[in-house]
């Protein structure tokens, strides 16, 4: 047998041992897609702060942070809790409008009538935005004491703790978080560029002068705030990766030669590594740069939206494309290429460190959009011994990380709330914890939600559409408060299903 034979041989038993995996983790029966996109979107509604409108679906949270921002003298009512705390780090949540603001450029079509709650989903966070870069050179990045609210269990309706507010400026930047904020202002003016054109250009304006500021004044805002940031949403990447992603997107809105030049000029600037932190320990990836891509690293991100304008232009393709076409073939089970993540027995993607679910959500959304990519320029991938990738390959391997979270897994768990019979009840949130207001009208002090936190009932408030953190590599599920990386909901989880989900209600 010729050695092509026997590669292409291991190949196709690769393949079959794939198939076998997947068919005895998949649960019978279909999923319905589009209640999944609905629960979604609904759980933003769950993660709002601020004045709720008369339009809430969760009605079990009411008004919370309605003097957020007083300490510094602005106006910073809204936003989103990040997760199953009451801080809002603007870190995660401007990733979070930006992949939402994706998701709606990419899938919006398919989206039916769920389009207009992704659009308040989007509004509800760029609303914010705004209102945290309305101070020129200063762009808010953290609202809420942090190490204080950490230390109670209490509603966001009933709120004690310090509300600091943590800004970057000119004397002590923070370029990751004013990039990004930057990234969703561009992202989310080309959302309403239709539909509100006031709005739009006012998200564009402002997204410009916040890129200027942290591309003329940098620094990590590690450094600026301190223990506002860590050991929370510390930068580990970097924030040279934000300022590529930053004009990126800048140049997607614009179209402004100046900002595809920065991207051009700059890629090479960005290492091949990147540092992660793995519980607690530092752990450096010798393919970050092409493999990372979430709140912090927008390594990988950044070359599948750039591949959508070089694709079919050799005198641009270089790096990006390359590096798309690498992380390709680092993630799919069969390619023969080195692997950038791992899988569970049941098939799900997992890269190290807690809360997984937000790999396979973020990593699942860039590929499907490379797929709408790649067909739209009969593009495939050959990443070696004859393992070609066709964009239905991207299709179908996505597919499958959608279903798993949905309940196709050997636990038959859905990991999304609310969705299914089997899904978790003991998330780590605290309005979903703690009784409602509609329930216990009184005010709780700090630590009088301890005793629901220990209680080994369902949480009584059923947090509609949140995806948990996840289960562990041996496709186990412990449904439980205290284990916070599997139980805690995160909006830069669902951010990216949105889109995913949507590319699936065509059929």
């Amino acid at each position: 047998m010729s050695k092509i034979m026997c590669t292409s041989y291991l190949s196709r038993v690769l393949i079959l041992a794939w198939m076998l995996t997947m068919a005895a983790a998949k649960n019978s029966g279909s999923h319905n897609y589009a209640d999944a996109l609905s629960k979604c979107l609904m759980f933003f509604e769950g993660q709002r702060s601020g004045k709720l409108p008369s339009s809430q679906r969760i009605t079990w949270r009411k008004d919370s942070g309605l003097k957020d921002g007083s300490d510094v003298g602005m106006d910073l009512v809204g936003g989103y809790y990040d997760a199953g705390d009451n801080v809002k780090f603007n870190f995660p949540m401007a990733f979070t409008t930006t992949m939402l603001s994706w998701s709606v450029l990419e899938f919006g079509q398919l989206m039916g009538s769920e389009l207009p709650h992704a659009l308040e989903a989007i509004r509800w966070g760029s609303d914010y935005l705004l209102k945290s870069t309305s101070v020129p050179d200063s762009v808010v990045g953290v609202v809420g004491d942090p190490n204080g609210d950490h230390t109670c269990w209490e509603r966001p309706e009933d709120m004690n703790t310090p509300r600091t507010t943590y800004v970057v400026n000119k004397e002590k930047p923070g370029s990751e978080v004013a990039a990004e904020t930057a990234a969703a202002l561009a992202a989310s003016s080309m959302v309403f560029k239709d539909s509100d054109k006031f709005y739009s250009a006012s998200l564009l304006n402002r997204s410009i002068q916040v890129f200027e500021f942290a591309d003329k004044y940098r620094g990590s805002y590690n450094d600026s705030i301190g223990d506002g940031a860590c050991p929370f949403y510390c930068d580990f990447s970097g924030y040279k990766d934000e300022l590529l992603w930053g004009a990126a997107w800048l140049y997607k809105a614009t179209k402004i030669p100046q900002y595809w030049d920065y991207v051009k000029n700059n890629i090479h600037f960005l290492g091949p590594t990147v540092v992660r932190n793995i519980n607690g320990i530092l752990v450096t990836s010798l393919t970050g740069d092409v493999t990372e891509f979430g709140w912090d690293s927008k390594h990988a991100g950044i070359n599948i939206l750039v591949s959508q304008w070089v694709m079919t232009d050799p005198n641009n393709a270089n790096p990006f494309i390359p590096k798309a076409d690498q992380l390709v073939c680092s993630i799919l089970p069969q390619s023969p290429a080195q692997k950038s993540v791992t899988y569970s027995p049941g098939g799900l993607l997992f890269k190290p460190g807690g809360s997984n679910l937000q790999h396979s959500t973020s990593l699942s959304f860039l590929l499907m959009a490379y797929a709408g990519y790649m067909k739209a320029s009969n593009k495939v991938i050959d990443c070696g011994n004859n393992f070609v990738v066709t964009p239905a390959s991207l299709v179908n391997f996505t597919k499958r990380q959608v279903d798993y979270i949905l309940g196709s897994n050997p636990l038959g768990m859905s990991y999304m709330v609310g969705y299914g019979q089997n899904f978790p009840r003991k998330i780590h949130h605290r309005g979903s914890v703690n009784p409602s207001m509609e329930n216990h009208l009184q005010h709780m002090q700090c630590h009088e939600g301890d005793l629901y936190f220990k209680s080994n009932d369902p949480n009584p408030n059923i947090l509609v559409g949140a995806i948990v953190g996840g289960p562990a590599e041996d496709d186990t599920f412990e449904d439980s408060r205290s284990n916070v990386p599997q139980s805690e909901p995160t909006t830069y989880i669902n951010a990216p299903f949105v889109g995913v989900l949507a590319n699936f209600l065509k059929g």
